[in-house]
């Protein structure tokens, strides 16, 4: 990456974009250009070659059989993994999250294998569904605010020795494993069950997406009142007695 652009790829919008989650990619690219950066984005459909190329890569939910048929394609095509080992960041939505794992249960209900980029194992829970707003405190490694989004899910997603919790529940019920962890990351790959979408929700999740990708430690200040504001109104929201 030059030090004025940024190439930002949008996987399967085709499969993975029930939920909304294509506003993550909006979020970021509009972030990255409030910097001046230069990005081009590319929404890369099922039946086309994942780019190696990257900066950023960001994956959506999406219902059993999508999610199947993406982990399906995924592993043929090899290209998300070439690109993290080439450095590429990686930002993750529930059913995307699954795929990044070692292996979920498909719609067909068996295991199905994963990519291995994050050390997590899904399984399906037997109770009732993680739907509602969350509200949880990001790893204090990631100098982040509070986490606020919506889920809605039936896995349940345990983590490996390597796998470090993206966050901890205050609110929610996150991975579903009852230990309060939300989502998993790594250096450079990243993982949640969030909604909302998560970024226009956190957009400081966004600029460390954007600071990881650049390499720098800060990026220059932007009019986040509306974002503020939305925050704001969705943590209150979310602690009101119900």
């Amino acid at each position: 990456m030059s030090d004025n652009s940024l190439r930002l790829v949008w996987i399967y919008p085709d499969l993975l974009s029930t939920y909304g989650d294509q506003g993550n990619a909006l979020v970021v690219e509009r972030r990255a250009r409030q910097r001046g950066l230069d990005v081009h984005r590319v929404d890369v459909r099922s039946d086309q070659q994942i780019p190696t190329s990257g900066d950023i890569y960001l994956i959506g939910g999406g219902e059993d059989r999508p999610q199947r048929l993406a982990a399906e394609r995924l592993r043929r095509d090899g290209g998300l993994e070439r690109a993290v080992s080439n450095g590429a960041i990686v930002f993750s939505v529930c059913a995307g999250y699954q795929i990044l794992g070692h292996e979920f249960i498909n719609d067909l209900g068996e295991r199905e294998q994963g990519l291995g980029l994050l050390d997590v194992v899904s399984t399906r829970g037997e109770g009732e569904r993680c739907v509602g707003d969350v509200l949880g405190d990001i790893d204090e490694r990631l100098g982040l605010p509070p986490l606020t989004g919506f889920e809605n899910h039936q896995g349940i997603t345990h983590l490996g020795p390597t796998a470090r919790p993206f966050a901890r529940t205050r609110i929610g019920r996150g991975n579903g494993t009852g230990d309060g962890t939300e989502g998993a990351y790594n250096d450079t790959v990243f993982g949640t069950y969030m909604h909302g979408p998560v970024l226009a929700r956190n957009p400081l999740i966004a600029d460390l997406l954007l600071k990881l990708a650049l390499d720098v430690n800060a990026l220059p200040p932007t009019d986040d009142r509306w974002y503020e504001a939305l925050r704001a109104e969705r943590i209150a929201s979310a602690t009101q007695p119900a």
